[in-house]
Parts: structure tokens; C-alpha cells; sequence
């Protein structure tokens, strides 16, 4: 594990499934963690699961306001690395697609993130350098369901090159890590819609298996980290192969088994 210790560390949306692995991992590694999400119970429950007194800051703040993410920074401190991982999904679909929910989608997944690099970079580009690692989705690299988020998403992947080519001069560098199917609390609902679809999903996964927030943790650290300072714009799918391409069909192409 790489040592993080003496860094500030910003990760929002902390009180996820995908949250709560990357606070821990990070002060697992010694990082000193400043946790954000809406939900201020979620923040109460991370902060009584880690064992890290002072290291772990949270606080309770939309990040569609940007007033008040800067405020959240400057009373923390400058920021070495910041973890863009906040998201949400409103409508599944285009036929159920309203505008506030489009507004929504795009506001908490690339608004959002946009909010905090603004928040931070003051501080990384007065001492010439700093991380961004932005957290995105497989469905912002092909058509999956959720068309606001995924449409959000495809934004944060733009956003990230952009990042990477203007701040890169100044010592800054940017990446997004693009899960697929992560086993989190968000899929309860779902497993209990249908507790088969876990076994079903499979079958489209190379691997035939799904990441849990440690994976996308551990790609974090390493983007994060020094072995990765010669990497920036760089969109990293952690998605056991999901969008290496579709293992189902070329079985159907070839009369093969894949």
C-alpha cells in the first residue's frame, strides 16, 4: 500500500458504498481525510467506523453550491489530492426522464465535481502541484440505462482531459476511474427486485465477477500516487472487462464458448 501520510485528502460523496472504501483506504494509509456527502447520518456512521480520531474531517455540504464547498476547503486546509466520487441517478430512462431529474443528474455527477476543483486548485497551483481523480461509469462509455447520469458522466470524462492539458503545466494531474457493476449497498434494491441478478449479470463480465469498493479504492491510490506521475487524462475502466467488448455476442458470431 502506498503511504499517504502528510496528505489532505478530499473525498466527496464519503458516505457510499464507494465512499466509505476509499476513506478507508486512504487513512488506512495515513492520509488525513476530508469526507463530504448530503447525508449527515451517513457521515455519522462513517466517522464511528474508522478508527482515525483528528485524520478524518466530515462535513455535511451540497456541492452544487459552490460557496459552500469553498467554505468546507478553507476551513480544512489545502487540499493534496482530491477524489471526485460523488454521484446519483434520478431516471433509469429517457421515457421517464423529467427536467428537474435531468438537472439533477447532471448537477450532482459533473456540476458538482467542477465545484470542488474549484475549490481546491487555488492552493495546488500556488504550490505547483496536486492529484484529481474523478470517479465516473461505464455508462458514460456506452449506452447502459440512466441517460442523465451517463450523459453527466461522458461530461466528467471531457472535463478530466480537459484538466489534465490545462493544469498539467502546472504541476496538476487529472485521471477518472470508470467502474462498472460494483457490489455496494446501492444494488439492495435491486437484488431484491430480483435476488437471480447478480448470477445473470455475469455472463456480460470477462471475469465473471464484479469489483467492491476496495478495487476502486486501490486504483485510486494509485493514481493518486507517485508510481503514477507520468499519468494524466487517462480514463481507467475498473469493470472486470466489461467494456473490452461483449463476451455473449462474439459466442453468438463464432458458435464458440467465451
Amino acid at each position: 500500500m502506498a503511504d499517504f501520510t502528510a496528505k489532505n485528502i478530499m473525498i466527496t460523496g464519503a458516505a457510499g458504498g464507494i465512499g466509505v472504501g476509499l476513506c478507508r483506504h486512504f487513512l488506512d494509509a495515513g492520509a488525513r481525510v476530508l469526507a463530504l456527502d448530503l447525508d449527515a447520518g451517513g457521515l455519522d456512521r462513517l466517522k464511528g467506523a474508522m478508527d482515525a480520531g483528528e485524520r478524518l474531517h466530515v462535513a455535511a455540504v451540497d456541492l452544487t453550491d459552490l460557496a459552500a464547498v469553498r467554505g468546507v476547503v478553507d476551513g480544512f486546509g489545502a487540499i493534496d489530492i482530491l477524489i471526485n466520487n460523488a454521484g446519483a441517478a434520478a431516471a433509469t430512462a429517457l421515457v421517464n426522464m423529467t427536467p428537474e431529474a435531468w438537472a439533477h443528474d447532471l448537477g450532482i455527477n459533473l456540476t458538482a465535481a467542477y465545484h470542488c476543483v474549484e475549490a481546491v486548485k487555488p492552493a495546488m497551483m500556488a504550490r505547483g502541484a496536486g492529484v484529481i481523480v474523478n470517479i465516473g461509469t461505464v455508462n458514460a462509455m456506452t449506452a447502459l440505462g440512466h441517460p442523465a447520469y451517463s450523459a453527466a458522466k461522458a461530461g466528467l470524462i471531457s472535463y478530466t482531459r480537459s484538466l489534465a492539458i490545462e493544469y498539467g503545466p502546472l504541476g496538476i494531474r487529472a485521471n477518472i476511474i470508470c467502474p462498472g457493476t460494483v457490489r455496494t449497498q446501492a444494488w439492495n434494491a435491486r437484488a431484491e427486485r430480483n435476488p437471480e441478478i447478480f448470477t445473470s449479470l455475469r455472463k456480460w463480465y470477462p471475469l465473471r465477477d464484479f469489483p467492491d469498493p476496495s478495487d476502486i479504492a486501490k486504483a485510486a491510490a494509485f493514481l493518486a500516487g507517485d508510481d503514477a506521475r507520468m499519468i494524466t487524462g487517462v480514463v481507467l475502466p475498473v469493470d472486470a472487462g466489461l467494456t473490452a467488448g461483449n463476451p455473449v455476442m462474439a459466442a453468438e458470431l463464432t458458435l464458440e464458448k467465451f
